[in-house]
């Protein structure tokens, strides 16, 4: 019912730019919480970009100035674009999903299937 697909993902060149893609359904993603995660082979999952229902915009430090997190309601889309990338980016990007509880329904949290981005050099 509550689905995120992420698209997008490929091999791209050092120095290189992508733009990654989840498609939202089943939820609204203007009234809750939409980051970006990403994983590479052996480490932890980490949060690379968020975007706030208000609209407001986070990054780890090790992609400010590189990457930026946007969202369009209209297709209920939000997206990752990728510039200068670097061999350390490549791991599986994961589109995520958050909303506080509310009286009429609990915590909720959506993840994404993945898409795997390979950087070469």
């Amino acid at each position: 019912q509550r689905q995120l697909v992420e698209s997008g993902g490929g091999m791209v060149q050092a120095g290189g730019f992508q733009r990654l893609s989840c498609a939202a359904s089943g939820i609204i993603i203007s009234i809750y919480d939409m980051g970006w995660y990403r994983q590479a082979p052996g480490e932890q999952r980490e949060l690379v970009a968020r975007i706030s229902s208000s609209g407001s915009t986070t990054y780890v430090d090790s992609v400010k100035g590189r990457f930026t997190i946007s969202r369009d309601t209209a297709q209920n889309t939000v997206y990752l674009q990728m510039n200068s990338l670097k061999p350390e980016d490549t791991a599986v990007y994961y589109c995520n999903a958050q909303k506080p509880a509310t009286l009429r329904s609990g915590y909720l949290e959506v993840w994404g299937q993945g898409t795997l981005v390979t950087v070469s050099s």
